[in-house]
Order: structure tokens, then C-alpha cells, then sequence
């Protein structure tokens, strides 16, 4: 101890050292280290926004290992701490939601996706001013839930984990019964899977992690360390007025709307029984539909705008590129499955029904 006194500022000022090591001291070093580690906590889960926000995997990985520690060195969660906590869990599940080997529970069979539902319930009870894109957020979490485990082609978890993630509340069941009739088919490429993507769900949790960043601006670390960036002439500009892209709302609008209306279309046709459902002609009439999930885009006149852009499309020439796409396609999945076709093709701005209508002339030209 003696060599660290020698080398301390104000040792050879005759006891200063000693009145300033008193003081510091003085503090509660229990409540000292809280107040740091909740500083700490806000800062990393702040980062770990951001960097889900960016989908910049490496720094996102970091801070979750920070936040982690964080966390786990929690005795038990301050309540005003709570919405920070379950927010960093949320993110770190959603993040590796496909991984159906990892396990954040106890019970094996807890995909990442279904323990992030638990702490998505846990956020929503902590704020009520949210409460359509809650809502949003929790059937999309739902529905890839069923949507990850079919695409691993296991239909029997899809059918189990389906039991566990509905009640018998009157508002659950229309989803349950689209989802388990989705299950049925065992196939992991409808329009309903489709619509209510993957990417979809990433694109809701940013904009609701861009208004928790907004709220954090107080938190002292990023306050302190702005302060200081901007004295030191380095820019000034914060975690929270970096922009937070919402890709698939500003650049996909038009083909989430193509996605909706093929999925009301794929519903509308199980309940009739009709397999391969076909897209209404131009007519100047407005098609009926159901409304599937409404509350997930508020998309009142889909049906509408899907036939005005059909008709105002111009007819566009067939590649030879699309052409082998098409007979690639039949080839892995059979005529008559156009919605998969249409996924996994590299196709110019198609619908299904393009697909079939193009595949009848091929067979035309063939036959000739």
C-alpha cells in the first residue's frame, strides 16, 4: 500500500491525499457501485438497440455479453430497472430466434422465440400507452414461433408449442385456427408465413427499440460521454440521433401488401376448400375478402390497391432467366405450388398468378 501512496497525487502536500481518500470514503460503496451498474445497464442496453437496429452482429454480441453480466449480477431487479432488463432479454432472444438448439429455459421444448414472448408479456405490462404495436409485435412473435419450427420442418413441436401459445380467449382463436390449418399442410411457405415474416417482426421491434432510445437520453453515461466527444471536437452525434432504418416498412411497402393479399386469398380458398386459389381479373369492382389480422398494418383497402397496381402494371416480357427459374422451381416443388415458386425463384417483380399463366404457355409452346 505504501509504494501506491508514494505515486498518488497530493503525497507530498502533506495529508491531502489522506483527506481525499476519507471522502471518497465516505460514500456507501454498495450504493455507489448500484448507481454505477444501473448507469452501466441503461448504456449497454442503449448499444444493444442500436446495434440490433444496424443488424451489425459482432458489436451487437459484445454488449450482449456486457448487458449479461450485467444482469446476472443482479440480486433482484430494481422496479424502475425492469423495462431496461426485459428489453435486453427480448432483444438477445429475438437476435437468435431461428436457433431452435439454443435454450434460454429450464424446459427443453422453450424455443428462444417463445422465452422472448414471455418477456415481450412482461414489457407490456410495464407501459399501456403502446398498445397497437404491442399487439403487433405479439401475434408477429406468434406466428414466427409456428413459422421457425415448420420451417425446420417439425410439425409436431409447430402443433405442440401452438397448444401452449393460445388461451381460449375469443380474440386468440381466429389465429389459432389459421396457424393450426397452416400446420396441417405442412408447408412452411404459405402466404400467411410469408406475410407475417421473419423480417417483419425485426422491422416492428425497431420501431418500438427507437423509442426506448429516445427515452433513454437521460441515462449519465451517454450524457457524460457526448459531453465529452463534443468538447474533444470528435462529433456530437448521440446513440439516439443515429437513424434507426426501417427497411422493410419504407422499401417493401408495395410487396407487404402483394404478401397480405395472397395470404387472405390462401385463407379464403382453405375455408372453401379450393386449393389453388386464383387472383380476381381486372373488373372495376372492388374483391371481397375476409380481413386477416387487420390490427398487424391497419391495410383497410389492400384488396383495392392490389387490383388497381395489377391492372396499371405493364405487361412485362418474360427473361430467360425467369423462364428457367419457373421450370427450376416446378421441378423442385410440383405445378400448381406458384406461392413457393414464387419465394424461392429470382423472379422480376412476378405474382403467382404470372407464374401459372406463363407456365400454361410454355406447356403451349412445348406441346408445338
Amino acid at each position: 500500500m505504501a509504494t501506491v501512496a508514494e505515486g498518488a497525487p497530493g503525497a507530498a502536500d502533506g495529508g491531502s491525499s489522506s483527506s481525499v481518500s476519507s471522502s471518497v470514503s465516505s460514500a456507501p460503496p454498495v450504493a455507489v457501485e448500484a448507481m454505477a451498474a444501473e448507469w452501466m445497464l441503461e448504456f449497454a442496453c442503449s448499444c444493444l438497440c442500436w446495434h440490433f437496429a444496424e443488424q451489425s452482429g459482432e458489436e451487437f454480441w459484445r454488449w450482449r455479453d456486457v448487458a449479461q453480466a450485467l444482469i446476472n449480477g443482479l440480486s433482484q431487479i430494481p422496479p424502475h430497472q425492469k423495462k431496461t432488463v426485459y428489453l435486453c432479454q427480448l432483444l438477445i432472444r429475438i437476435a437468435q430466434g431461428k436457433s431452435l438448439g439454443l435454450q434460454f429455459e429450464d424446459d427443453q421444448r422453450i424455443s428462444p422465440l417463445e422465452s422472448a414472448l414471455s418477456f415481450w408479456t412482461l414489457l407490456e405490462r410495464e407501459e399501456i400507452k403502446l398498445a397497437k404495436l404491442h399487439e403487433d409485435i405479439r401475434r408477429l412473435i406468434q406466428i414466427q414461433i409456428v413459422a421457425v419450427h415448420m420451417e425446420n420442418r417439425y410439425f409436431k413441436e409447430a402443433a405442440e408449442v401452438l397448444e401452449r401459445l393460445f388461451t381460449d380467449s375469443e380474440s386468440d382463436k381466429p389465429l389459432r385456427m389459421k396457424l393450426a390449418t397452416i400446420i396441417k399442410t405442412k408447408d412452411p411457405y404459405v402466404p400467411l408465413l410469408q406475410s407475417f415474416s421473419y423480417s417483419r417482426l425485426i422491422s416492428k421491434v425497431k420501431s418500438y427499440i427507437k423509442l426506448f432510445m429516445k427515452e433513454s437520453e437521460t441515462n449519465f453515461l451517454i450524457q457524460e460521454a457526448t459531453k465529452h466527444v463534443a468538447s474533444k471536437g470528435l462529433g456530437t452525434t448521440t446513440l439516439q440521433d443515429r437513424p434507426v432504418e426501417d427497411n422493410e416498412n419504407d422499401k417493401s411497402d408495395l410487396k407487404a401488401k402483394k404478401r397480405l393479399l395472397k395470404e387472405e386469398q390462401y385463407i379464403t380458398s382453405q375455408s372453401s376448400g379450393n386449393i389453388n386459389p386464383t387472383v380476381r381479373r381486372c373488373s372495376g369492382q372492388k374483391p371481397e375478402k375476409k380481413r386477416v389480422l387487420q390490427s398487424l398494418d391497419n391495410m383497410d383497402n389492400v384488396g383495392k390497391n392490389e387490383v388497381s397496381l395489377t391492372c396499371s402494371r405493364r405487361r412485362q416480357r418474360w427473361t430467360h432467366e425467369e423462364d428457367l427459374e419457373l421450370k427450376l422451381g416446378i421441378k423442385e416443388f410440383g405445378v400448381g405450388n406458384w406461392a413457393k415458386i414464387l419465394v424461392h425463384g429470382n423472379f422480376n417483380n412476378r405474382t403467382s398468378v404470372m407464374l401459372k399463366d406463363r407456365w400454361r404457355t410454355l406447356s403451349k409452346i412445348k406441346q408445338n
